[in-house]
């Protein structure tokens, strides 16, 4: 996919308002969003989470399962929960953070703090590959997994570009089954995990 600098799933309507990652924090802390709604904050548009349906569901319980034994006692892994970034507060299907479960009590995971993030992709693939992969990118994120239900491989981007014009990530990888994935954090490989492991 060639990198856009525009958003490719949202952000189209000319009309829909922007609002910075601290407004979008008031409005969870005033109670205007609550967990009933189902948004997150996409590059300042809040914007509608992908629906989801049994295999994607089944899968993140899958990788959670390959993944949690591997990752180091210095690092821990969140389920879709919120990570913090100049402009997005997204809500990915997993980040592997520094610390403990109790480093998070009172705020949210900055970049700093993020060795990996994965998305699960089916129906979302387009906005996974597209507009998550260049707010990563912006980021900082060093690595960044998209489980891809639709083509069946997992897709690794690495080496951010950062906050750019077009922020993209330079290398890229696809795993396939009979392929391990690199487990790098901190760029060192911790592990690796064999495909046929995070696929269902």
């Amino acid at each position: 996919m060639t990198p856009t600098a525009t958003p490719v799933t949202y952000g189209l309507d000319a009309s829909i308002a922007r609002f910075s990652v601290a407004r979008y924090q008031r409005m969870i802390e005033t109670g205007i969003l609550t967990t009933e709604d189902k948004v997150e904050l996409l590059e300042n548009y809040v914007v509608l989470k992908m629906p989801r349906n049994p295999p994607h569901d089944g899968t993140i319980q899958i990788v959670e399962e390959a993944l949690a034994p591997r990752i180091p006692r210095d690092w821990r892994l969140r389920i879709q929960l919120t990570v913090v970034v100049s402009d997005s507060q997204p809500e990915p299907d997993f980040a592997v953070v520094r610390g403990t479960a109790r480093s998070y009590l009172s705020r949210h995971p900055e970049p700093s703090d993020v060795g990996m993030v994965v998305e699960v992709a089916d129906s979302s693939l387009l906005r996974d590959r597209g507009d998550k992969t260049r707010i990563y990118a912006r980021a900082g994120i060093a690595v960044y997994w998209i489980v891809n239900l639709v083509d069946r491989r997992i897709e690794v981007y690495s080496q951010p570009s950062g906050s750019v014009a077009v922020p993209s990530y330079s290398s890229f990888q696809v795993y396939r089954p009979g392929d391990a994935v690199p487990l790098v954090l901190d760029g060192v490989a911790v592990d690796s995990i064999p495909v046929a492991e995070l696929l269902p």
